[in-house]
């Protein structure tokens, strides 16, 4: 007896110790407290850090990838969900918000608890969410030269994206298209760099207006109903010879800050929390490896306090074959001033590389301190720390008719009406929505992936009616007619179809098929057959208005003689009926083209302001009408 009663004291003073130990110990946690101010917070979390702890912060891997014993095992810093990476097949909301938090789970189970950050690709929209509200493309988005409704666009957007339980965006694309036969060009605002600076008000849509004194370069996310942004890619990626996706931006040191670096000035001015490298190289220096343009420029010169993400396998493409010299590109990349690298499956590998190049002095430890710094200082000012699990008090966000509204006056707003009749007196547009029949036509005028493009669930984008929620211009076209009118639907109808129907007039909708990046590359930018053949079929015979759904000019000077009426209507996304609204006049056609529309590719590149400016539809231009409504 005598022998137990002495441990049992021993045992009361030792749990008495260790409580005031903890209590102590909880006083020191200054990172945790968010009344101690940010950069308390930021050196006080850093110190108590192990070099495997910070590299893992430095560490974005795939959510195929990802589990919370990963997460917890290599102090894993975020996780991305690339293009049609997703939980299950027409995921709800729900099971989204269920994966992000078992992931966030592992981070916070780790010795210091720093939370994991969860990005994706809401490039127009929540792109990659089944029912979430698909805006036009930014191609489209620059014909509004509207930046409060690009404002709206980035609230709405962010939180569909909270509705998942994802807080980072990679998102606005703010570069500028010098080349419509880039693959990406439907991804540029506008192809003058004035035109992008303007419609970077996305960026406080998406992450808040900054409130107070907040220091110039520092980054800005209002709260857990904001998300962070992602400037890109950092920089000249629209510029490249002949639009060659991730190729070479051959431009003088003036001319890359004339054009190419003014949107970046103003995203930064706005507070947004990370920039992320172009593949593309300037005059030959791949931008994954530029120390002088990331680190010199972008960090010093500009200020920029948020962090530099690579892009997919980015610093792998530094070599050519990518891959080559894995180790190369590590050092390389890194010591560019790269901050988080998107790994985004091998991660192992390039966590072994850096460790080993930061113990052998070969990547000093200020860079390890200053990419770390600047990602928990992203992770402290959105307030991850205290709000590090999603709920769903927002799911009800998703595709929701609100943003739908919206995104339907997005798409009135960015159609452009290049020719209203033959002649001007006779202009054919707006159509009456009282005719005894109607012809609707073309491979795009039921097709809700067509209308999307790529960046839509999957990566390149899906054809067919079955990968979302949304109406077509057929479905619109319908609703909108007087029921009277019949409205009749031939995919890709012959001439003796069109000549013995006696229809009123036609509605042609044609245009591109999906793509994304490398693959949208295009020397030739056609119509997708049968598009033109619809075209000549229907409209040598009768009045008709052809609406081109593309991300970018395409060839159409052959047929323009035989259109009556052209509708430049780009990516317009889930919300059809925006295209209805304009073409029977209850809204009026507003729209400006943001990019030059040539007469023919062997004139490209041919931007506004060049010598010899000779286009079918210049920079600019976009007739008028007026609302029929009331």
């Amino acid at each position: 007896m005598g022998r137990s009663s002495i441990p049992i004291v021993g045992i009361t003073v030792l749990l008495l110790c260790c409580c005031l130990v903890s209590f102590s110990e909880a006083e020191y946690l200054k990172y945790k407290d968010p009344k101690q101010p940010l950069n308390v917070r930021i050196k006080d979390l850093l110190k108590r850090m192990t070099l495997e702890e910070k590299i893992g912060q430095m560490v974005q891997i795939e959510r195929a990838v990802a589990t919370p014993d990963v997460m917890k095992k290599y102090f894993i810093g975020s996780v991305l969900s690339g293009g049609g990476s997703v939980p299950a097949p027409k995921a709800s909301p729900e099971a989204w918000v269920q994966l992000v938090n078992q992931l966030q789970g592992g981070s916070l189970s780790t010795r210091l608890g720093i939370p994991m950050i969860y990005g994706i690709d809401a490039v127009h929209g929540h792109n990659n969410v089944y029912k979430a509200t698909i805006f036009p493309h930014n191609v489209g988005l620059g014909a509004t030269r509207d930046p409060l409704l690009l404002k709206k666009i980035g609230d709405a957007t962010a939180l569909e994206v909270r509705a998942t339980g994802i807080q980072y965006v990679f998102a606005p694309c703010i570069a500028v298209c010098r080349d419509p036969r880039w693959g990406r060009c439907y991804e540029s605002y506008s192809e003058d760099p004035q035109v992008v600076r303007t419609m970077t008000e996305i960026i406080p849509g998406l992450q808040g207006d900054i409130v107070g004194n907040n220091l110039k370069g520092v980054p800005f996310v209002a709260g857990k109903n904001k998300v962070a942004a992602c400037a890109k890619h950092y920089v000249g990626d629209g510029g490249t010879t002949k639009g060659i996706n991730e190729n070479n931006t051959v431009i003088s040191y003036n001319g890359l800050l004339s054009i190419h670096m003014p949107a970046y000035l103003d995203a930064i001015a706005k507070g947004v929390a990370t920039v992320m490298v172009s593949y593309s190289s300037w005059n030959g220096k791949k931008m994954h490896a530029n120390h002088f343009l990331v680190s010199d420029y972008l960090k010093n010169k500009l200020k920029f306090k948020g962090f530099v993400i690579s892009d997919w396998m980015g610093i792998d493409r530094i070599t050519s074959p990518p891959g080559a010299n894995y180790s190369y590109s590590v050092q390389a990349g890194v010591s560019a001033g790269i901050d988080m690298i998107m790994v985004p499956f091998n991660f192992t590998i390039f966590i072994d590389d850096l460790t080993y190049q930061v113990k052998n002095k070969i990547i000093p430890m200020s860079r390890i301190d200053d990419a770390v710094s600047r990602i928990l200082r992203v992770k402290f000012v959105m307030g991850l720390f205290e709000n590090p699990l999603a709920d769903q008090s927002l799911v009800n966000q998703l595709g929701s008719k609100e943003h739908r509204e919206l995104a339907r006056e997005a798409v009135r707003k960015s159609l452009v009406l290049l020719k209203n009749g033959k002649s001007a007196e006779k202009p054919l547009l707006p159509l009456p929505k009282k005719a005894a029949k109607i012809l609707v036509a073309g491979s795009h005028a039921d097709n809700l992936g067509y209308q999307c493009g790529g960046w839509t669930i999957q990566w390149q984008g899906l054809g067919g009616n079955d990968l979302t929620v949304g109406t077509t211009v057929l479905n619109a076209v319908k609703q909108i007619v007087d029921p009277a009118t019949e409205v009749v639907f031939n995919e890709n109808p012959d001439s003796n179809f069109v000549k013995s129907n006696k229809f009123s007039y036609a509605i042609v909708v044609v245009g591109e098929h999906p793509y994304a990046e490398t693959f949208g590359d295009s020397l030739n930018l056609t119509i997708a057959e049968p598009g033109p053949s619809t075209i000549t079929n229907i409209c040598s015979y009768i009045r008709c208005v052809v609406v081109l759904i593309t991300g970018r000019p395409v060839v159409i000077q052959p047929y323009l003689s035989k259109i009556d009426a052209l509708v430049a209507a780009w990516l317009p996304g889930t919300e059809g009926q925006g295209v209805a609204d304009n073409l029977f006049g209850d809204y009026g056609f507003s729209g400006k083209l943001a990019r030059t529309w040539f007469k023919n590719v062997d004139q490209l590149p041919m931007n506004v302001g060049d010598k010899h400016y000779d286009p079918l539809f210049p920079f600019g231009y976009g007739l008028t009408t007026n609302s029929t409504k009331y």
